[in-house]
C-alpha cells in the first residue's frame, strides 16, 4: 500500500501546490509527505518536481505522470466503492466542507452520531465560507446554504432556509428602524457583507408584493466570516442578511432585531453537492442521508 499512498500523495502535492498542503490534506507532515515524493521519484527514476526554496513546480514527467497517477486513483476509488457495497460496515475516511455558520451549527453536532454509528468511518470537515472546487480540493461533498452553484455536480435538497435581516437594538436605536426596503440604500444605514472573490452577495434580493427586488447595498465593513458579521451586528455595527437558524438564539433574547418583517430576504435552500460517479461510495451517501434525516429540526 505504500506506493499507493505515495501516489495519493503526489496527486494531492500536484492539485494542491505545495508539499505542506499535500501533506496537511491527507494528515501527514511535510517530512513524512516530502519523503514519499522522494521514494516515488526513485523508483520512477525521474524527477517529478523541480524544487527551489520558494516554489515547487512540476516537471514534463510529473505533469504527464499526473494525468495517468489520478486515473488509477480513481479506479482504485471506483473497485473499493463496489466492494463496499457488499459489506454492511463502511470504513475510510469522508472529506466534507461547509459554509462556518452551517458548518458548525448543524452538520458538525450531526457529526458524533454518524461516528457512533459507523466506527469505522472517518470525517475530515473543512469550514469556509468561500466558494470551493469539489474536484480539485479532492471533496466527497460540499453543504451550502444558497442556491447550487455546480450545476455538473449531483444535488440533495435538505431544506429551505429563511433568511432575515436583523439588527442590535443599541444601532435602531441610533440610527432608526428602516420603514421600507428603499432605506438600507441611505447612507445613515451600514449594511454588513458578506464577501470574497466572485462572492454572490454583493446585493440583498428582498421578497415585495411585486416580486422579488433586487437592491446593491453598502456598508463600511465586509468579510468572508459569516460569523464576523454576527459579531459586528451584535456589536451595534449595522444591519446583517443572515440565514434565520444562525440567529435565532439571538433573535428569542433581544440581542438582535428583525428589520423589515414583511419584506424579509428571499429564502435559499439547504442541501450538498457531490460528484456524479456510476457507484456512489456508500459511505458516503449514508452520511448525506444520515444529514437529511437529522438536520430538519433545525429549520422548523
Amino acid at each position: 500500500m505504500s506506493y499507493i499512498e505515495s501516489l495519493r500523495v503526489f496527486v494531492r502535492v500536484m492539485e494542491l501546490g505545495s508539499i505542506t498542503s499535500g501533506g496537511r490534506d491527507l494528515r501527514l507532515t511535510p517530512a513524512v509527505a516530502s519523503k514519499r515524493l522522494k521514494e516515488l521519484e526513485k523508483h520512477l527514476g525521474v524527477r517529478l518536481f523541480n524544487r527551489t526554496t520558494r516554489s515547487m513546480t512540476p516537471t514534463e514527467a510529473g505533469t504527464v505522470f499526473y494525468e495517468e497517477a489520478r486515473a488509477v486513483l480513481l479506479a482504485l476509488d471506483h473497485a473499493e466503492a463496489r466492494v463496499a457495497s457488499f459489506s454492511e460496515t463502511p470504513r475510510g475516511a469522508i472529506r466534507i466542507t461547509a459554509p462556518l455558520g452551517v458548518g458548525r451549527r448543524i452538520v458538525a453536532p450531526l457529526v458524533p452520531g454518524f461516528s457512533d454509528r459507523y466506527p469505522e468511518t472517518e470525517i475530515r470537515m473543512r469550514l469556509s465560507d468561500r466558494k470551493v472546487d469539489i474536484l480539485a480540493d479532492g471533496l466527497d461533498i460540499a453543504f451550502f446554504v444558497g442556491a447550487p452553484g455546480d450545476s455538473t455536480m449531483k444535488l440533495r435538497k435538505f431544506a429551505d432556509c429563511d433568511r432575515v435581516l436583523c439588527a442590535a437594538p443599541g444601532y435602531l436605536s441610533q440610527f432608526g428602524v428602516p420603514e421600507m426596503p428603499d432605506d438600507l440604500m441611505n447612507d445613515g444605514h451600514n449594511c454588513l457583507l458578506l464577501r470574497y472573490p466572485r462572492s454572490p452577495e454583493y446585493f440583498w434580493t428582498l421578497r415585495t408584493d411585486m416580486g422579488p427586488r433586487r437592491l446593491e447595498v453598502r456598508g463600511k465593513f465586509d468579510a468572508d466570516d459569516g460569523d464576523v458579521l454576527t459579531d459586528w451586528a451584535l456589536a451595534g455595527a449595522g444591519i446583517v442578511n443572515k440565514p434565520r437558524f444562525d440567529v435565532r438564539e439571538h433573535l428569542e433574547k433581544g440581542r438582535l432585531v428583525e428589520v423589515l418583517p414583511d419584506t424579509p430576504p428571499m429564502p435559499t435552500i439547504f442541501g450538498c453537492l457531490y460528484p456524479h460517479k456510476k457507484l456512489q461510495d456508500p459511505k458516503v451517501r449514508l452520511f448525506v442521508e444520515h444529514i437529511a434525516r437529522n438536520s430538519k429540526r433545525f429549520f422548523v
